[in-house]
């Protein structure tokens, strides 16, 4: 079965069309700064981890994680090994932060580590990666009650380092799993093209499968592998399936189960089946050719033509059938029987010049033949986009296009990104999305019994969409529009880190040092304010804010609640109040 492409539907009541911009708030924004006992366990990129891949997994990584399930919790892990928590419970009596758990090994003696990496899996469950390619899981009890206990449930080697992307915790009839998904990027000998990387995506499933036992071993562990870091990578709620957005599309390595796609690969040779009819067009119709058997009749072939729709059957047996990538003038399509004991169908296009990729639409028995003189035709005809010179004719009045005259924000680096749906069974890709100059933003936990949501620029704004598994025929929901946001991010060529508050009410962007920009949703107006172009009355504003951290460390991790923004750097946390009002 082949996936389906589907496509994102954005609502439109969630979109504002009058939407004016962003006014600068000089209201000052509490801040405070708390320092920290131990700095924090940053690991710098090696000399041999030098590709762009490196630099999206490791070289960007946030430090600072966001409990979902308990808000305005913070963690991070220190050069000491401890795991470091701070709850703000009232800005006015924030105390250090304390220790919950002390990494069982010195990882400071690996000098092939990545960074320590936690995921909070449920309100009682942490899966824990110490960076040296141990895997720990960690039962924590309630973490909403003090004080915590952490107890290693799980812990094994895993081979080379790894990085936690997510995490989820099952309970199905009485039998406890917790599905952990890593990332890793290996180098790989024989690989002569590029880089000779790889990044490789490890869905492992940590089961308890007695309940008198104690004691987790792994169940699943399938790899996906891929050329590029995902921009996001999560497991469905249920563990029945698995969410990837990805500039280049993955693919599944090892199973459990044997996959009809890798033992095709391993075949030496592939049976080559021969098409089921040829068909070629010209600007104005097309010529379908259909092998026919020995002795056959006019009376043995029943042919229908619709406007959109084409049937033909051969003693009642089912040849083609389906919709037509375009309108056909259905009266004025013919078919005859040639002497080769062939048939030959001729459809006369309804858009003049339009040339159709395929006949049926999602029909791959057919093979499409190309005129060479038609193809010598489309070369000549945009021969002049191409030269061997780097600017053929410099004194030319008007140029094609001017670089120039671009700004940041018109420039997509990303235009084949995909979000693909992956069977938690089968692995085989069941949805594609081509996502096109959709550019992919941030992700945010809004609400940590589902998926986390993605962010994506549509046009000049950002737009939120939450994946539901459950839904299978619309599977991911428009919730949220942050007017401009998609125009007003690319001007930030300093930008480090993205987020947004998990009730929407405003997104956060931070730069590499010091300066934190905040977007405020439109919000009711307590005085009348009036367009003065327009001679209309404004009801809502909305605003933006910069906050200026005194430091000059570099910015470490960064992450937003409906309430505080906080900001971690080497040796300090900072709380940024933003919600006084919302």
């Amino acid at each position: 079965m082949e996936a389906a492409n589907c496509s994102l539907r954005v609502k439109r009541p969630l979109l504002d069309p009058r939407f004016e911009g962003y006014k600068l708030s000089l209201e000052p924004l509490p801040c405070y700064q708390l320092e920290l006992d131990a700095a924090v366990a940053e690991v710098k990129l090696r000399d041999d981890q030098y590709t762009l891949e490196h630099m999206h997994a490791f070289g960007m990584y946030n430090y600072l994680h966001c409990d979902a399930w308990y808000q305005d919790s913070v963690y991070y892990i220190d050069n000491l090994g401890r795991i470091m928590n701070l709850t703000v419970m009232l800005d006015t009596a924030l105390g250090k932060p304390r220790e919950v758990f002390r990494l069982p090994t010195d990882v400071t003696a690996y000098d092939n580590r990545l960074c320590a990496s936690i995921h909070f899996t449920s309100p009682s469950w942490v899966t824990l990666s110490d960076g040296t390619g141990r895997l720990y899981v960690i039962g924590t009890g309630d973490r909403g009650n003090s004080p915590e206990k952490w107890e290693i449930m799980f812990n094994e080697e895993l081979g080379n380092p790894f990085i936690i992307i997510h995490s989820i915790s099952l309970l199905k009839a009485e039998e406890h799993s917790v599905a952990i998904l890593l990332l890793r990027i290996e180098k790989e000998e024989l690989d002569l093209k590029g880089s000779g990387f790889y990044v490789s995506l490890e869905w492992v499933v940590v089961t308890k499968k007695k309940e008198d036992s104690k004691k987790y071993e792994i169940t699943k562990h399938h790899v996906l592998r891929g050329k590029s870091v995902p921009h996001y990578a999560a497991i469905e709620p249920n563990g029945n399936g698995l969410m990837i957005v990805s500039y280049k599309s993955f693919k599944v390595i090892s199973g459990d189960q044997d996959l009809e796609e890798n033992m095709d690969e391993d075949r030496p040779e592939k049976i080559k089946v021969e098409p089921l009819y040829y068909w070629q067009q010209s600007e104005d119709d097309l010529t379908v050719t259909v092998r026919l058997p020995e002795s056959s009749t006019k009376e043995d072939i029943q042919i229908q033509f619709l406007p959109d729709n084409i049937n033909i059957k051969l003693k009642d047996i089912q040849v083609l059938e389906g919709k037509l990538y375009s309108s056909i003038d259905h009266e004025g399509s013919t078919w005859t029987i040639k002497e080769n004991d062939s048939l030959e169908i001729s459809l006369i296009k309804k858009n003049e010049g339009l040339m159709w990729p395929e006949l049926v639409v999602g029909d791959k028995q057919g093979e499409l033949i190309r005129d060479p003189a038609q193809c010598a035709a489309i070369a000549e005809r945009v021969m002049h986009l191409t030269s061997d010179e780097l600017n053929p004719n410099p004194d030319k009045e008007k140029p094609p296009c001017n670089a120039q005259e671009l700004e940041e924000c018109d420039i997509f680096f990303e235009e084949s990104s995909s979000l693909c749906r992956f069977d938690g069974n089968t692995l085989k890709t069941t949805h594609v999305v081509n996502l096109g100059s959709n550019q992919y933003l941030f992700s945010v936990i809004v609400d940590p019994k589902e998926m986390p949501c993605f962010c994506l620029r549509h046009d000049v704004d950002a737009l939120l969409w939450q994946p539901h598994c459950s839904k299978q025929d619309d599977m991911w929901e428009h919730i949220a529009t942050f007017n401009a946001l998609g125009y007003v991010q690319a001007s930030k060529r300093d930008k480090k880190f993205f987020a947004c508050s998990p009730n929407y009410s405003y997104a956060a962007l931070c730069e590499c040092l010091r300066r934190v920009f905040i977007y405020r949703q439109p919000t009711p107006m307590s005085t009348v304010l009036y367009n003065r172009k327009e001679g209309r009355h404004v009801g809502q504003v909305a605003k933006q804010q910069v906050a200026s951290l005194e430091t000059n460390d570099p910015i470490l991790g960064f992450q937003a609640t409906n309430e505080r923004l906080f900001v971690l750097t080497t040796k300090n946390l900072f709380l940024i109040k933003v919600n006084t009002e919302n």
